[in-house]
């Protein structure tokens, strides 16, 4: 139940959906509104059994696409909500770009509540965010990863650890680059303060947006390294 000031607020300055500004029913908990979320083009099977590559046709069996057929994935398996296109694009740009950092809350919770429609298991003993470089996080200011896991983690009551995996070495921006040359540019970035903290553990890794999972597979590889049971990958979108 909200308090007597939130409902006081409320009244006064309405609650209004992040992307379109259309005033919100004041039981909505997204952040956005029901239009917005209906013209989000969420990811549904079929898809990639490992990485989450959605299928152009349906697919008569699950089986892994030809790019975790030929190149080696160290996590178990990677998820996104949805493409990166029309509302989810836009929120991400506000959230990320534009320093609209409450969008991580209704974001979060986008995660969260489409878990169940991607798999039926997501069991973790912690979730841990893909790190910026202390360069670039001074630059932008803060982590969209971190925001975006500490939502996760308070919804699915799941501890969060947001500085043992660091990222070490500067790397250049991944746009216009292969697939090859991101892996290449990826190599080595990341480690482990406290390696052991990470052992036998079950680890979801969140990051905002998954384009070639690079960066993601480098993360886990670190990870795996330590010796932690498995690495699942969790994005808000995808964009391809």
């Amino acid at each position: 139940m909200k308090s007597f000031i939130g409902e006081l607020v409320d009244f006064v300055y309405p609650p209004v959906c992040f992307v379109c500004r259309t005033p919100l029913d004041c039981s909505s908990q997204w952040g956005l509104c029901c239009t917005c979320l209906h013209h989000i083009t969420y990811i549904e099977t079929p898809f990639c059994m490992q990485c989450g590559k959605p299928y152009a046709h349906d697919e008569q069996f699950a089986h892994l696409c030809g790019e975790c057929l030929t190149g080696r994935k160290h996590y178990r398996r990677a998820r996104a909500i949805g493409y990166y296109r029309g509302v989810l694009r836009e929120a991400l740009h506000l959230f990320k770009y534009q320093l609209k950092q409450c969008l991580a809350v209704p974001l979060g919770a986008l995660m969260t509540g489409r878990l169940s429609a991607l798999s039926q298991d997501w069991l973790y003993q912690l979730i841990m965010p893909v790190p910026l470089h202390p360069r670039r996080l001074r630059a932008r200011g803060f982590n969209q990863a971190v925001s975006l896991a500490s939502s996760v983690s308070k919804h699915l009551k799941i501890p969060l650890d947001r500085t043992n995996l660091r990222r070490i070495r500067w790397t250049h921006s991944q746009v216009g680059l292969t697939e090859r040359e991101r892996a290449d540019n990826v190599k080595h970035a990341f480690l482990l303060r406290t390696p052991e903290a990470v052992e036998r553990k079950a680890i979801l890794l969140i990051d905002d947006m998954y384009t070639s999972g690079s960066t993601v597979n480098e993360c886990s590889k670190v990870l795996i390294n330590a010796g932690a049971r498995h690495v699942d990958v969790l994005t808000l979108a995808r964009v391809s």
